[in-house]
């Protein structure tokens, strides 16, 4: 065993597996960095509304940042909620057609294809727009409005965002970059799963956990306010508490399995006492 891994070390040293390992990582990344992007463009448009945040016309800003405001976070929801309820399909059911395994036919190759790019077009459109309003010069504002979660809500989205995007890289990110780099299917590894563990990490640590918490803030601000809550808004907060959802369901799935392995570890036991038992009368 240790042969076949220290085998397996060794193939990742070449260049072509990093760059592998670095282009599966970075792309499913894109997921996590959606839930910002959407975060942040939700809390720029409530202080937008309330002109708290900027002084002056929003005239003032560049067309491309308009464009990301209004049009961009409408795509990239529904792009990010068809992802998260497959997701959430996946860890109810077990198994369904869209999600169940690697796509390995044409037809699903070009929808992995036709997703990978509306996530990169979306997510790069928005973060160019808002670097372009100097958007995140704001951050100590628009971080959350100053609420903060429990430790606990905190741990259950980031382990249901830790599935959700586990689904969005072995669905749709692997088998575009394996067509691509290997012209064919390959086998997971488990330095892709730790790359990606590390990745999300570090994404959240630097800026998701504070900011995510936006989605949920800015709906309850604004019906506490008496504003208009508006779809978008409701989808923001729904899209969280979905994504809390998946991790309350990994959670009760992993306690279920710990308590069928103790079942059958201790059937064992009883049924070794039970037959020593009989031998002794006899």
């Amino acid at each position: 065993m240790m042969i076949g891994a220290w085998k397996q070390m060794k193939e990742w040293f070449n260049l072509r597996e990093v760059f592998y390992l670095l282009t599966v990582v970075i792309l499913s990344l894109l997921l996590p960095l959606s839930f910002l992007l959407l975060a942040t463009l939700s809390g720029a448009q409530y202080y937008l509304q309330t002109l708290t945040l900027f002084q002056y016309s929003t005239q003032d800003f560049p067309y491309l940042f308009h464009l990301a405001l209004h049009i961009n976070p409408c795509l990239l929801y529904v792009l990010v909620s068809i992802v998260s309820v497959g997701t959430l399909i996946q860890g109810l059911m077990g198994k369904n057609k869209i999600f169940s395994q690697t796509p390995s036919n044409s037809s699903s190759l070009s929808l992995a294809w036709i997703l990978l790019c509306a996530f990169q077009v979306c997510v790069g459109l928005g973060i160019e727009g808002s670097i372009a309003a100097g958007l995140y010069e704001y951050d100590d504002d628009v971080s959350g409005f100053g609420a903060e979660r429990s430790l606990l809500s905190r741990m259950i989205f980031l382990l249901g965002l830790h599935e959700t995007t586990y689904v969005w890289c072995r669905m749709v990110v692997r088998p575009v970059v394996d067509d691509t780099v290997f012209a064919g299917a390959r086998k997971e590894r488990w330095v892709e799963r730790v790359g990606l563990a590390a990745g999300l990490g570090i994404l959240w640590w630097w800026r998701l956990r504070e900011e995510v918490e936006t989605l949920v803030v800015v709906a309850q601000v604004k019906n506490e306010q008496l504003m208009d809550v508006g779809i978008c808004d409701f989808v923001g907060w729904w899209l969280y508490y979905l994504v809390v959802t998946i991790g309350m369901v990994r959670i009760v799935k992993g306690m279920m399995w710990m308590f069928m392995v103790s079942l059958c570890r201790r059937r064992p036991t009883t049924i070794e006492v039970e037959s020593n038992q009989n031998d002794d009368k006899v």
